[in-house]
């Protein structure tokens, strides 16, 4: 029988190689995929990775839906490193849109210059209190924060789908069920001409920065570690897990509700029903190839992105469904948590004895 034995040491070479050694199996699989498909490999492969960045317009979205990505995936690591398990960044991600969205419709037509900055606080204030929810359920009844927080992206769709196709509704829309475009004070700065590119990237690569220096060099933020690494540790030196439960669900809900407020008054400009394509959940997979550590986060929410942009330019391009991009999304996951394991453990054959 195969079972799994725990190595006595981990290599860090290896641990760090994982998400390259995740990278390369996930092209083998990709050229098998497509040569099953009946499609050639090479020309599939260069059109995914390769084709959407040949011109300025292309580099631009590259950036751009890397934003969204990033900042739900930094507020993320954040629990994930303290062994707190927030599965609801889409809702979260969902209500701050709808939170900083609420506050455009609301000033309509009696903007200024303080209209963008109050969107973005209130989009990230939203997520944050959303993301209080699955925190409260889990200290107070002891829920599981997995269930919680994903039902919870639930009901917040149904909430962004009630508010477009009801009260929110754009007057003059045609009966669309979408709201009223937003102004030009709460859109987000262009900041690339030719480009759908704006100031959410600086953001998201700002408040990465302001993430690590939290987790690096604040107590709270060793708290956190030390409870995910170390929990009876933790516990013997008197660090409140509910505490490290509460700040990782307000950390990540607030990233995720900016994320959702900067797509929102960004690169769709108005309230739809639909204003992420899963960015919420993709960011789990960039977080864990990323390895939870900032740096690595940021070249894995470029990876994912180049993947959105490769299924879209292989639906153009070569007729292919756009569903290619979750799949090579699920096998980078698969990869990565498969050579996690096997830097953890090694693969032992044979019985085990039975117990007289």
């Amino acid at each position: 029988m195969l079972r799994l034995e725990p190595r006595q040491t981990t290599s860090v070479q290896m641990q760090y190689a994982t998400p390259v050694i995740a990278g390369v199996l996930t092209i083998v699989a990709g050229i098998i995929l497509f040569s099953s498909l009946g499609v050639d490999p090479i020309e599939a492969l260069y059109t995914f990775f390769v084709k959407p960045l040949t011109s300025v317009y292309g580099l631009g979205e590259w950036a751009l839906k890397a934003t969204p990505l990033l900042l739900c995936a930094i507020g993320l690591s954040v629990g994930f490193r303290g062994n707190v398990w927030n599965i609801g960044a889409e809702g979260q991600l969902t209500i701050g849109a709808v939170c900083g969205g609420g506050i455009a419709l609301a000033f309509y037509g009696d903007e200024g210059p303080w209209l963008l900055p109050l969107m973005l606080l209130c989009g990230g204030l939203g997520g944050m209190l959303y993301g209080a929810i699955p925190a409260f359920l889990k200290n107070r009844f002891n829920a599981n924060e997995i269930l919680t927080s994903l039902m919870l992206v639930y009901v917040s769709i149904q909430i962004l789908g009630y508010l477009v196709h009801g009260p929110w509704r754009d007057p003059d829309g045609y009966n669309f069920p979408e709201s009223r475009l937003f102004d030009d004070y709460g859109l987000m700065p262009v900041l690339l001409a030719g480009t759908r590119l704006h100031l959410g990237v600086i953001i998201a690569l700002v408040l990465t920065g302001v993430i690590w220096v939290f987790m690096s060099r604040s107590f709270q933020g060793y708290k956190v570690t030390v409870a995910g690494q170390a929990p009876a540790a933790a516990a013997y030196a008197g660090y409140s897990r509910k505490r490290v439960v509460l700040i990782s669900f307000l950390i990540s809900g607030f990233m995720a509700g900016l994320a959702g407020i900067t797509e929102v008054s960004g690169a769709i400009g108005q309230l739809v029903p639909v204003v992420s394509p899963g960015y919420g959940f993709a960011a789990i997979i960039v977080a864990f190839l990323g390895r939870l550590h900032p740096v690595g986060i940021v070249f894995a929410a470029f990876l994912i992105s180049l993947m959105y942009l490769g299924g879209e330019a292989l639906q153009i391009n070569m007729k292919l469904p756009l569903a290619v991009t979750g799949v090579f999304q699920g096998m980078l996951l698969f990869f990565v948590l498969g050579s996690e394991v096997l830097v953890r453990y090694r693969i032992k054959i044979g019985t085990q004895a039975r117990e007289a």
